[in-house]
């Protein structure tokens, strides 16, 4: 009976495991993920979870007896050490599991400030893990103070959660300006403006030196020379592919897990999906960071697994909520030349539309469902298979 074995038990992972029972394999699924707990959702974390609005099993993918009555056998607070491709086996806790194929679906980490500037301090957080939101939520009290690193949208959402609560909320951004990477001038705009409206402070081109205290943060000096008092700071900054464990087996890595347009790596008996993988998109090599790529890449990986010869084509779209604004993203906004506004039917409702040589890329949708929907259907109607 075949044996099939996933690395990484976040929504890439579960996803593939799912379908693969639900394409009708009947062989052996082994699923092993380093967090001690079943696979669960990351977007409500920085949002929902921290405001106390939901319970950490309504964040599960799926129940515990998913996994027993689909014979799935998870083993979470492992980690796998080493891939032996000669012997088609992985590495756990001294023993050996042997595969007929691998996926790797091992996501991505959060980026720390580092230790030499005071990263390690006590009360600094990243935003990623379960651990990460329940070791930060017993700062979230009203009045306390918290600096904000890195003007993304995990920063932003933090930055909106906190303000929710009562804090007294700085932000600092090393670049021109807040989500200088994911978005246009005019998208940064209404969000600036949103959160200095809820009392949020916004340092735009500023960065960390240091970060000062004994045990635990106690302020924070800037590169302008401003100096922030700070009970705990959040940093978002970005995250990275998980790739160590496929660089030592010799698989090639370029900007994430190197995979082909089926989702095989440099290894036919190896696959990768969601956040850790890269792959071809209109002309260049890229990773997505959202919930929806990891279910559809991993989706389509579950299938040519079982041998199917389906390329992968993503159609990207995220999310984003901050306040009582839902921000809804089709399309990738690289390359574009023009941004033209439109305002929606409902108050406060708006869109930007994202151009290159007058071919839509993109669209930015502020409380406007509509906008997102049109913007989409006509980006996805461009794309060819």
């Amino acid at each position: 009976m075949a044996q099939f074995v996933i690395v990484g038990a976040g929504q890439a992972g579960c996803s593939l495991a799912a379908k693969l029972r639900s394409e009708g394999f009947t062989g052996k699924i082994v699923m092993i993920g380093e967090e001690p707990v079943i696979p669960y959702q990351r977007p409500p974390l920085s949002k929902k979870y921290l405001l106390g609005e939901m319970q950490e099993d309504q964040l599960y993918l799926r129940p515990q007896r998913f996994y027993e009555e689909n014979n799935i056998d998870l083993r979470v607070g492992k980690r796998v050490s080493q891939i032996d491709r000669s012997s088609k086996t992985v590495s756990v806790d001294s023993k050996k599991i042997n595969y007929d194929q691998l996926a790797i679906t091992t996501g991505s980490y959060a980026r720390k400030l580092p230790a030499q500037i005071g990263g390690e301090l006590g009360n600094v957080f990243t935003v990623r893990t379960l651990a990460d939101m329940n070791a930060m939520s017993k700062c979230f009290a009203q009045g306390a103070r918290v600096l904000v690193v890195g003007g993304g949208y995990i920063g932003l959402e933090a930055a909106a959660v906190a303000a929710k609560k009562g804090m007294q909320v700085a932000l600092v951004e090393m670049a021109e300006r807040i989500l200088q990477r994911v978005a246009s001038k005019e998208t940064a705009d209404f969000f600036r403006k949103l959160h200095t409206s809820h009392g949020v402070e916004i340092k735009e081109g500023v960065g960390v030196s240091v970060l000062k205290g004994e045990d635990v943060v106690r302020s924070a000096v800037l590169s302008d020379g401003t100096e922030l008092e700070a009970d705990f700071v959040v940093v978002g900054v970005g995250i990275d592919p998980v790739t160590e464990l496929a660089e030592n087996a010799g698989l090639q890595i370029e900007n994430g897990i190197w995979t082909d347009e089926l989702g095989r790596t440099t290894d036919p008996s190896i696959w990768a999906a969601g956040d850790c993988a890269s792959f071809e998109f209109r002309g260049r090599r890229i990773r997505l960071e959202s919930v929806p790529h990891a279910v559809e890449h991993a989706e389509c990986v579950a299938k040519n697994m079982l041998g199917g010869n389906e390329a992968y084509l993503a159609h990207p779209w995220f999310w984003s909520d901050q306040y009582d604004v839902k921000l809804q993203i089709a399309g990738l906004h690289h390359g574009y030349d023009m941004v033209v506004t439109q305002l929606g039917r409902r108050e406060g409702s708006m869109s930007f539309w994202y151009y290159h040589k007058n071919e839509l890329v993109a669209v930015d949708a502020i409380n406007d469902p509509k906008a997102y929907m049109t913007g989409r259907r006509i980006i996805e109607s461009q794309d060819k298979p």
